[in-house]
């Protein structure tokens, strides 16, 4: 989704028609919000991380070497 939307940006920032990459960037949006409706549905009820927080994480696993590891 990160790269959706910074081909958007891009398109957007070099006066291009970015139609299509904010179209698809509002899919790719829709489709998170409906797994995460179908997470809370199957009974999940941890707090996701905000974007913002799960970008900090991913830059601490590479800062400290676990950029292979998962969570």
């Amino acid at each position: 989704m990160a790269d959706a939307e910074a081909r958007m940006h891009e398109q957007v920032a070099s006066g291009r028609d970015c139609v299509e990459s904010a179209l698809s960037l509002l899919d790719l949006r829709g489709d998170m919000k409906r797994l995460i409706g179908e997470w809370r549905a199957a009974g999940g009820t941890n707090l996701l991380p905000s974007t913002r927080e799960r970008l900090g994480l991913r830059t601490l696993r590479k800062d400290s070497g676990l950029a292979g590891s998962r969570q």
